[in-house]
């Protein structure tokens, strides 16, 4: 990653010195929040335990503690602490915990550690008899990973200097990591790998993809020094991820989740490759697709299949017997009203149930053993907000047509006396991008504390995201990408045309792919904001994706465009927000969020767009501030539950002043 020069570092804390002056007035406000948003957070969290190898393993986060300790037991018996975050993070400013794989043999733990932000993960193994790590450590590692089957090796991923992920690794434990054996390296620059183990505890997954092509490879777990091969080859446009499955005969095999001769993915079966003249086309259809269903995964165990979908808007899972993989099975919808259901962490494969989680904007996560038989789903944990009442507030969808007619789906949040009769503040979220649904419908302790002051909330699903399927997100993409833009304005248009929120106090916030959405429609629609906040915002569209010696530009051609082609130069030119400037006066008020460390979005984007703004308008100047992170601190903002939620208080706290909402309501 670049670094920054003595002068530009500088300019960066000037504006961080300027953010905090400008918006101290808010601290009462922001410690206000603060103080509701941790209350809606138990002193002491545990997480739902998940058995494996003998073991129950879990975490907690002990009362006034930023970071969470992984704990066992083993047959109700005695617990003992595997792993302190909080220790780790004593001598830190930020510590991000990457993996825990503990190995099949339950003797050593695998974890990582980035304590800077930059997404860099040192990788250590520590003996679980002593409670001592060991030697071995790799300095450079990134995400994913697995055992194999005797304990003795460790598959990890490492990135290249532009932080993709490009190489995956084999590290003996006990040995230096010098002396680690490279196992899969993509030499394409639009593809990352990944790796992983599966369920059956029988192969090691290792998979590359770009946004439209994918290729995966499976080592045994039981020959884990064997040569990779390849499950499918590399097809241009063909997308598949494998997961090892024991078919009813008691045959080996492996279900494929592709898009080939799908475009919303179907089910097929593919032999586990022995040597590298396997036919890579021998795939054997066993499902017919579902109408109006996006099958993203498949979660193999002994006897059934869950299959994870989108529908209707929502995640969907499917139970299916291993015997009849063609079957309609049972369904598995969100328990909550304008909710999602995910599966849970599931270590083990001969199983009589999956564990999952149902949780809502309005609902905190409740975990549920749903039997494979009959599909009932039977109570394991409730997740605990103290004084948080479900009751208090609504939860509603409702659509609205974008400027080509599209109807775009909004999850609409309120306090049940907040009226939706065009006198109510609204805050926008939206992202739209790499068929993410961002976040899912999750519980976020932060939201009520808006809500409770009368403001409405209000999740725009804009074309791009995965909200609809594949198709949402092909919508929204390369030379569609304006559709997120006029969505997401469409939804805010639709909001106050239709006598729902105050159209003259609406405000929008975006992360990231979701900054750009901010960027573009503050430079648009600069009359339909009251305030906007764009966080680490990728809005130096054409600059970055012009230069491939940036991090995350070539892997990022498949989603944006590449410029160096005339075509895909002149659709980014007409929506980048650096290179499309709102004309003075008339601007909504600005909030902009960048991290020195950030490897995904530099912090010259958001520090040029800002002073680009502030040249081209100097009476508004005053109204856009920009919270940069100049030490320790991550894409997302900072780490630790206490602290990111602090950060949160900041963000409301000053979407709150913009909207005329102050201390106390």
């Amino acid at each position: 990653m670049r670094r920054l020069d003595a002068g530009a570092l500088a300019h960066l804390v000037a504006e961080r010195d300027w953010y905090d002056s400008s918006t101290g007035h808010l601290i009462p406000l922001v410690q206000e929040l603060r103080a509701e948003m941790t209350g809606r957070v138990p002193a002491t969290d545990s997480s739902i335990s998940w058995p494996q190898h003998g073991y129950s393993y879990y975490t907690v986060t002990p009362a006034e503690r930023e970071y969470v300790q992984l704990w066992r037991r083993r047959d109700q018996g005695e617990t003992s602490l595997l792993l302190d975050v909080n220790e780790l993070a004593a001598a830190s400013d930020y510590v991000e915990l990457g993996l825990t794989m503990v190995s099949p043999d339950s003797s050593v733990l695998a974890y990582s550690i980035d304590s800077e932000g930059d997404e860099v993960y040192e990788l250590r193994f520590r003996d679980l008899a002593s409670g001592q790590d060991l030697v071995d450590v790799v300095p450079r590692s990134a995400y994913g990973g697995a055992w194999s089957a005797d304990s003795a090796y460790f598959f990890y991923t490492v990135h290249d200097d532009l932080w993709r992920q490009h190489q995956v690794w084999r590290h003996r434990l006990g040995s230096p990591a010098a002396a680690d054996e490279l196992v899969v390296e993509e030499p394409d620059g639009k593809f990352e790998l990944m790796v992983r183990a599966t369920r059956s505890g029988q192969q090691v997954v290792i998979w590359s993809e770009s946004r439209e092509t994918s290729e995966v490879w499976v080592v045994p777990a039981a020959a884990p020094t064997a040569p990779a091969r390849s499950v499918g080859g590399r097809r241009q446009g063909v997308e598949y991820h494998a997961e090892h499955c024991v078919l009813a005969d008691g045959s080996s095999a492996l279900l494929v989740v592709t898009n080939d001769g799908e475009t919303e993915f179907r089910l097929m079966t593919a032999p586990v490759p022995v040597d590298a003249d396997q036919d890579h086309t021998a795939w054997t259809p066993v499902r017919e697709p579902r109408p109006g269903e996006r099958l993203e995964s498949v979660e193999a165990f002994a006897s059934h299949v869950v299959l994870v979908s989108r529908a209707e808007g929502h995640s969907r899972l499917r139970i299916v017997p291993v015997a009849e993989l063609a079957s309609e099975g049972l369904v598995v919808d969100p328990a909550f009203d304008c909710g999602s259901v995910a599966v849970s962490r599931n270590e083990e494969f001969s199983v009589e149930h999956v564990v999952v989680a149902d949780e809502s904007y309005l609902r905190p996560p409740t975990w549920s053993a749903v039997s494979f038989a009959s599909g009932a789903r039977s109570e394991l944990l409730r997740k605990e907000a103290p004084g948080f009442d479900p009751g208090a507030y609504v939860a509603e969808q409702r659509s609205f047509p974008s400027v080509d007619g599209m109807p775009v789906a909004a999850t609409i949040l309120r306090h049940v006396s907040t009226l939706l009769d065009a006198t109510a503040p609204c805050v926008m979220y939206a992202y739209g991008a790499y068929e993410s649904v961002y976040p899912d419908q999750e519980w976020d302790p932060a939201i009520p504390s808006l809500l409770d002051r009368g403001i409405v909330y209000v999740h725009a699903h804009v074309r791009g995201g995965g909200e609809g399927g594949r198709r949402w997100w092909l919508d929204g993409r390369m030379e569609h990408k304006q559709h997120s833009f006029d969505d997401h304005a469409a939804v805010a248009d639709g909001l106050a045309a239709t006598g729902l929120v105050d159209g003259a106090r609406i405000a929008t916030r975006g992360l990231s792919a979701g900054g750009l959405l901010q960027g573009a429609v503050f430079s648009q629609r600069p009359d339909r904001w009251r305030a906007v906040v764009a966080e680490v915002p990728f809005v130096d569209v054409l600059t970055t994706m012009l230069d491939p010696s940036i991090p995350l530009t070539v892997n990022e051609w498949d989603e944006w465009g590449d410029p160096s082609r005339p075509e895909d130069y002149a659709w980014m030119a007409r929506y980048s927000p650096y290179d499309n400037l709102p004309g003075p006066g008339g601007r909504p008020d600005l909030l902009v969020t960048g991290a020195v460390h950030d490897a995904r979005v530099m912090v010259w984007e958001p520090a040029k767009w800002v002073a680009a703004l502030r040249e081209t308008d100097p009476d508004w100047s005053p109204r856009c501030v920009f919270r940069v992170e100049t030490g320790a601190g991550a894409h997302a903002g900072p780490s630790g539950r206490f602290a990111h939620l602090a950060y949160e208080a900041e963000v409301y706290a000053w979407l709150l002043d913009r909207l005329g909402v102050g201390v106390g309501g």
